[in-house]
């Protein structure tokens, strides 16, 4: 089973979508885990109606500096991967640092925790190996809410993925995105598909007239006033509330 990536610009709703497909695959009987690799997201689990875990995986393996120190030992053998883990699957991942909600587990690579404290790189970098060595079995998903932009290509988050999907939203900078993380999956051999967010008739028109022609659209969610309405209060959002997830769960799957 698949191991998907979800971009996209600030503001695209990556993260909904993310929780969207989440809660639809539980009720389809999935067993799923979120990664949540913005180092900046603060409400995700909100939306997913889960509780954090005691530890991000970043803190739980001794923090930030720890894992910046062993990239730059890497970096300085000529080295790319970090290589922390062996081989895990999703039952064997402590609670430490995966909460569960029955079949539904969230879990955090790193926050940004003080100002000045660096970049994060070696969030990146962590994630990029966890990804690699993380297995998914039948009937098991791991779903990657990353942060705004492109940048997770760049660290090479998506080497460990199989389905890239971008999320677009009615502006021209989701556009250009999508087009620009298409030609970058495809540099990498992976599997991209978009999903259209928040549209509506003359919105969706207008997009895909402006999309590359051989994207492949594999899902399309209206603008809701009532998503967009829990979002504002931090409150759980509820696939039911969507048409059209299993579509794109058939596709990637």
């Amino acid at each position: 089973m698949p191991k998907v990536l979800i971009s996209g610009r600030g503001g695209s709703g990556k993260s909904t979508v993310v929780s969207l497909l989440a809660q639809r695959l539980k009720r389809n009987g999935n067993k799923i885990l979120v990664v949540d690799s913005d180092e900046s997201n603060l409400c995700l689990n909100k939306i997913l109606g889960i509780n954090k875990s005691k530890d991000t995986l970043m803190g739980n393996l001794g923090g930030k500096k720890l894992i910046r120190d062993k990239l730059m030992e890497v970096v300085q053998k000529g080295e790319s991967n970090l290589n922390i883990f062996d081989e895990m699957s999703l039952d064997n991942l402590s609670e430490e640092y995966v909460s569960w909600n029955d079949n539904l587990g969230f879990l955090e690579i790193g926050k940004i925790e003080h100002s000045m404290e660096g970049c994060a790189c070696p969030m990146g970098a962590l994630a990029r190996d966890f990804f690699n060595h993380i297995k998914v079995n039948k009937d098991e998903w791991i779903l990657i809410d990353t942060e705004a932009g492109i940048e997770h290509f760049g660290r090479g988050l998506i080497e460990g993925v199989d389905f890239i999907v971008t999320i677009v939203d009615p502006s021209e900078d989701a556009i250009l995105l999508a087009n620009k993380a298409f030609d970058l999956s495809l540099e990498d051999n992976k599997t991209f598909g978009l999903i259209l967010n928040k549209v509506d008739r003359a919105s969706e028109k207008i997009i895909k007239n402006k999309l590359n022609p051989n994207i492949s659209i594999i899902g399309t969610i209206d603008y809701s006033p009532d998503i967009a309405m829990l979002n504002l209060k931090g409150d759980s959002i509820d696939s039911i509330l969507v048409n059209g997830l299993n579509d794109v769960i058939n596709y990637i799957n």
